[in-house]
């Protein structure tokens, strides 16, 4: 009877056999199917997404990241820290350029401490610099969670009701130092509405999921340096809006850019780099003027250092718009010969393609990797947008 009904043992049926899923392909490699599973989770991410949804477009997120003793670890080559800050140069730029009003600062965490090392700013330059000198620094002691988010509480908090307020962790160590109970924090920041995500660089941790959780962020952990960059981009779209946050109509200026050549007017330093001693602070005669009290900047968006109107262009508004108004998500249906080639590409469909993805707008078909370019760079449909009658449709 114990072998016709053999009972396994619970640690035996304890994990998922995720090998059995790998599938190799007529050359006898994986690539391909690993790249095609990749594809998948990017689209079954795109299909939770749901338009009309509220969003905080303008938002200020605070960067704490770990520089303890554990970043110094080479399960990541070089190392931990290295490769951090690489794929963050990357996250901010990209991060800016979908969110161009809003703001990020940057706190370190080590040796028991939190260091703000730069304040809330759009100028994704400055920070990107400021990475840059990170990869010198000393990996020392371990990290203390809480100080680096009191840290971060402590000038969120100052901020308007109406501004998306988030904090970013990048966690390395598997142990935090704090001087009081982190349960304290946890509940200043959801009095707040501060949504709080981590990313965790070694193992899972209960505080920090705990963490991410009451505060509605979210946490997840690495498997290698290619997963790390996937969910550090996650983080570039807005998040959907807090309860606590609140719709209000905002002051914004939008100046002009004045080019003065060959005129006799004087030469004058923006106020961007009144106090920098970079190459760019540069006596100059044109540069974007504050409609409101004249002060100049030579780049935008940026926030007025006199008057605090933040200064912004018709294009930087216009490249949220996609988030709000997102391109619809594309049925998947098994390919029965409904077309013969993609609509966007043009590539034949053939008998390896087993999936084909209509827009329930135009009745177009297009392939997966079409899908995904559409709704992660493109934001709009090519076949709604070259059919005047669909494309009005999708815009009202």
């Amino acid at each position: 009877m114990d072998e016709e009904n053999p009972k396994e043992y619970r640690w035996e049926t304890g994990y998922e056999k995720t090998w059995e899923a790998i599938k190799e392909d007529d050359d006898g490699f994986i690539e391909a199917s690993i790249a095609d599973t990749i594809l998948r989770a990017k689209r079954k991410r795109q299909t939770q997404k749901q338009g009309k949804t509220k969003l905080g477009m303008m938002r200020h997120i605070y960067l704490i990241v770990d520089c303890s003793e554990s970043m110094s670890s080479q399960d990541l080559k070089p190392t931990r820290m290295v490769c951090t800050l690489k794929i963050l140069e990357a996250f901010i730029e990209e991060f800016f350029d979908q969110n161009p009003i809003s703001q990020m600062g940057i706190i370190l965490m080590k040796n028991k401490r939190a260091e703000k090392a730069s304040d809330l700013s759009g100028n994704f330059r400055k920070h990107i610099k400021f990475l840059k000198t990170l990869t010198k620094t000393r990996l020392v002691g371990e990290p203390s969670l809480q100080n680096g988010l009191e840290q971060a509480l402590s000038s969120l908090k100052l901020l308007p009701s109406h501004a998306s307020r988030e904090i970013l962790v990048i966690m390395g160590s598997l142990t935090t130092c704090d001087p009081t109970d982190i349960n304290t924090t946890l509940e200043k920041l959801i009095q707040e509405g501060i949504r709080c995500s981590i990313i965790g660089l070694a193992a899972e941790v209960h505080v920090c999921r705990t963490l991410a959780n009451e505060s509605k962020g979210s946490y997840n952990v690495i498997l290698d340096d290619s997963h790390f960059k996937d969910l550090l981009f996650q983080q570039v779209e807005p998040p959907p809006a807090a309860a606590t946050l609140e719709s209000s109509l905002i002051k914004m200026g939008f100046p002009h850019q004045m080019t003065t050549e060959g005129s006799n007017e004087p030469l004058t330093m923006c106020m961007c780099h009144v106090d920098s001693t970079d190459e760019g602070s540069q006596l100059t005669t044109d540069g974007y003027y504050c409609p409101q009290c004249l002060s100049k900047y030579c780049e935008l968006p940026v926030e007025c250092r006199a008057c605090g109107l933040t200064l912004a262009s018709a294009p930087h508004l216009a490249r949220s718009y996609h988030h709000l108004f997102p391109a619809p998500n594309f049925k998947e249906f098994p390919f029965a010969s409904q077309a013969k080639f993609c609509y966007s590409c043009q590539k034949p469909f053939d008998e390896k393609d087993k999936q084909v993805y209509q827009c329930p707008t135009c009745r177009r078909y297009f392939c997966i990797d079409c899908d995904i370019f559409v709704h992660d760079i493109l934001h709009t449909c090519p076949g709604c947008s070259t059919n005047l009658s669909t494309f009005q449709i999708t815009q009202n």
